[in-house]
């Protein structure tokens, strides 16, 4: 009972290709048409071919038996013309199959990069927190920009030969039908041996991913610009290149095991189909000695049954394929089928503008998908509009957290957050965004212009220079930027050339003018301007305060200097608010505020 089922399910991988013959339909249409046309003609020509063979040697024995001269040579030669001919017609079509072929490769490798971007950025996340999602992402990214052409180009070989073998069997069999039976047989070893080592190979590689992930990864560490200053500076180079190096030995090592074991298995298969294609023409040259067929029968036959060997080995070899890339292609789908937690409604409310009520945290509660402590516990506040709110308390606490959430970059477990008392899950999460800028302490440094840089806060605006100027004059960089050598024009980093790089303090001021560009109603700063020195801080959060113009702001920072022109603190620890009160409110109390603010100021007296 056993065996049936699995040799059915085998069956039905090998078959069950229509989602990648779409896929490619979709992507190239026009391409996937032409193919199939130049490879059903491939198909047809090879029997004419042979059938042209026949009559050129029957014709040259003829015109040897009768004249022994070249009087009868006009028929050969118009045959051997025909022959010419046909041979040029397929190397056109061959020629003319791979161009098409490759243009159809390249479009759907376009086209599934296209998904694949989407579909990444498309994903909560909570995603970029499981290691699992990082192995899906790796195969599908491995596999997908090559096998949906593949699989359709493996249905095409297949139609292909079948049509050929079809033609080749039926005339191995005008000869005996024990023939066309040796050529089936001879076939099936080679068959066995690609599906059971497609299986192999795809096991071996589903559990290999994470090896293969973390190859990957020290060799970013060693080649990017990310990790440069540390390798040199504490000499890690040897450390990584040997781990690189200990794991890709590994990998290696293994997966030649793998081809060495079908080497040997392909070397049975080939011989065995090698002594069949043998005895097959040595009973196909006894019948012609015997004066039963013809010179040209016999070359016609026996060309035949190596044609239809190839035919054969190469559609079961088709078959073997399209069930390992079927194997190999379900990598890919798996990461397409990834659902984000996060997900439109079909009917969303629109994102208050303005907003009039505030932001209200109602006994929030969110713990992280790959940990099992809670980050917040039980927050419970309120943003009015135009207010300030400034977080403070130690690393782990929970303020990075508290604003990932405002940007519903995650959905809390328990209690609810609105925007004028509507649920954020009720908004669409673009929408709500739109609404809101956000500077975390590991803002992005994009490698293109400086007036890029800036426009990317708001791209459905219209990248207006004078905008731009504004934004980068409230960030306090647009003397830095007319300083550059072609101004906001100029490319921003060392990727590129041409390239100007920036100070860390200059590029966080890039940040918050893409921030002020972005003009939402919401303002989060998680710490961007850490790398200032505190009077640079103070004078960018004295204009910010100004600029605000009625906008909401959620403030992180360590320096209290700034902390305390917020017009509320609430003070965080282990996932909960201890204290919640504007500066010299707290500052009375004598909590755990004042304590942090006293250790600070005590060190500029």
């Amino acid at each position: 009972m056993g065996k049936p089922d699995y040799l059915g399910r085998k069956i039905y991988q090998i078959f069950r290709l229509d989602r990648a013959v779409k896929f490619v339909w979709k992507a190239s249409p026009g391409w996937t048409l032409v193919s199939l046309a130049l490879i059903t003609i491939q198909g047809a020509l090879p029997l004419l071919s042979l059938y042209v063979m026949k009559l050129i040697i029957d014709a040259v024995t003829v015109s040897v038996s009768i004249s022994g001269g070249s009087s009868g040579f006009r028929q050969v030669g118009l045959l051997i013309g025909l022959a010419a001919g046909l041979a040029v017609f397929m190397i056109l079509c061959r020629s003319a199959a791979a161009f098409a072929q490759e243009a159809q490769s390249l479009t759907v490798s376009d086209h599934i990069y296209d998904i694949l971007h989407a579909k990444s950025v498309s994903m909560d996340l909570a995603y970029y927190e499981n290691p699992k999602y990082f192995d899906t992402l790796r195969r599908a990214q491995q596999e997908g920009p090559y096998r949906p052409t593949r699989i359709v180009n493996g249905l095409s070989q297949l139609g292909k030969n079948g049509i050929s073998l079809v033609a080749m069997v039926g005339l191995l069999f005008s000869f005996h039908w024990l023939v066309g039976l040796i050529l089936f047989a001879a076939a099936l070893p080679g068959l066995a041996v690609r599906v059971i080592f497609s299986g192999k190979m795809y096991r071996w590689q589903r559990s290999r991913t994470p090896d293969e992930r973390r190859a990957a990864y020290y060799n970013w560490i060693l080649t990017g610009d990310t990790h440069a200053k540390e390798v040199r500076l504490f000499g890690l180079g040897d450390l990584f290149i040997g781990r690189f190096s200990q794991l890709r030995k590994k990998l290696r090592k293994e997966k030649l095991t793998l081809s060495r074991h079908r080497l040997v298995a392909d070397v049975i298969a080939e011989s065995i189909a090698t002594l069949a294609v043998f005895s097959a023409f040595g009973w196909i040259a006894y019948r012609t000695v015997l004066g039963q067929i013809t010179l040209g029968d016999m070359v016609m036959f026996f060309q035949a049954f190596r044609h239809g060997l190839g035919n054969l080995r190469n559609l079961l070899g088709s078959l073997a394929g399209l069930y390992e890339d079927n194997l190999f292609i379900s990598n890919f789908f798996e990461f397409v089928d990834l659902e984000p937690a996060i997900k439109k409604l079909r009917n969303p409310m629109a994102v208050p503008k303005p907003i009039k009520e505030g932001i209200t945290f109602n006994d929030v509660t969110f713990a992280y998908p790959a940990g099992e402590q809670k980050v917040l516990d039980g927050i419970s506040f309120s943003i009015a509009p135009g207010e300030v709110v400034a977080l403070v308390g130690e690393n782990g606490s929970g303020k990075t957290t508290l604003v990932k959430l405002i940007a519903r970059l995650y959905d809390p477990q328990q209690g609810k957050i609105a925007i004028d008392g509507i649920d954020l899950r009720r908004f669409n999460p673009l929408s709500l965004r739109q609404e809101i800028s956000v500077i975390f302490q590991d803002y992005v440094q994009y490698h293109f212009t400086a007036g890029e840089n800036i426009w990317l806060g708001n791209i459905r605006c219209h990248p207006d220079h004078e905008k731009i100027k504004t934004a980068a004059q409230r960030a306090g960089v647009d003397g830095v930027v007319a300083g550059l050598p072609k101004g906001y024009d100029t490319i921003l980093g060392k990727w590129f050339e041409e390239g100007e790089e920036l100070s860390t303090g200059q590029w966080q001021k890039i940040a918050l003018a893409r921030m002020f560009f972005r003009e939402s109603q919401v303002i989060i700063l998680d710490e961007p301007t850490s790398s200032m020195d505190a009077k640079s801080e103070y004078e960018i959060f004295r204009k910010f305060r100004r600029l605000l113009d009625g906008r909401s702001a959620v403030l992180i920072s360590h320096r209290f200097s700034t902390v305390r022109m917020a017009d509320r603190i609430l003070v965080l620890e282990k996932g909960r608010i201890i204290e919640n009160g504007p500066h010299d409110l707290l500052i009375k109390n004598g909590g755990k505020y004042a304590r942090l603010f006293e250790r600070q100021a005590s060190h500029y007296r």
